[in-house]
């Protein structure tokens, strides 16, 4: 299966709706086990959104933050710093409809040869019970703990397991 043509463009302030819808979208199932009406589980879900942008802003700067483009409609969100030595992937999020057809991993092997090119590790947090996990390591990608909620995981040319694939 090939992938299918995107394209990334930068964030602008009318992605908001986009970006809150997105971030939704990845919250919401796992937040409705908590038990909350549909009024406070909307409100619960604006302020860990809210919270996550200040978070990402005030931890990485100069991060780049992109929307995933396919057929001119957004699709996702890609966060990337490249401020340090390694390249962190701070966030990258579909919309459920194209999950599963080769985006992500796409966006990831592109960023990864970037990172072999320039000699650079690529670093990324991911929560434990994220399914993503099993791509980063299909990648490559190699655990260096966790602190029970998130792994760290780290991507380095030297150790790239799927060129031997």
């Amino acid at each position: 299966m090939t992938a299918p043509a995107i394209t990334l463009r930068p964030a602008q302030p009318d992605d908001d709706d986009f970006l809150f819808d997105l971030y939704a979208g990845t919250r919401r199932a796992e937040m409705q086990a908590w038990g909350l009406d549909e009024a406070m589980l909307d409100q619960m879900i604006r302020m860990q959104f809210n919270g996550q942008k200040a978070t990402y802003r005030a931890q990485f700067p100069q991060a780049e933050h992109r929307i995933i483009v396919h057929k001119a409609e957004p699709v996702g969100r890609i966060l990337i710093d490249r401020a340090g030595p390694e390249i962190v992937l701070v966030d990258v999020a579909l919309i459920p409809a194209v999950r599963g057809r080769g985006i992500g991993t796409g966006l990831l092997k592109a960023l990864l040869a970037e990172a072999a090119e320039g000699g650079r590790p690529v670093r990324l947090k991911v929560l434990l019970t994220n399914p993503a996990r099993r791509l980063y390591e299909r990648l490559g990608f190699i655990a260096l703990g966790n602190d029970g909620v998130y792994e760290q995981m780290e991507w380095r040319s030297d150790l790239d397991a799927s060129k031997s694939e």
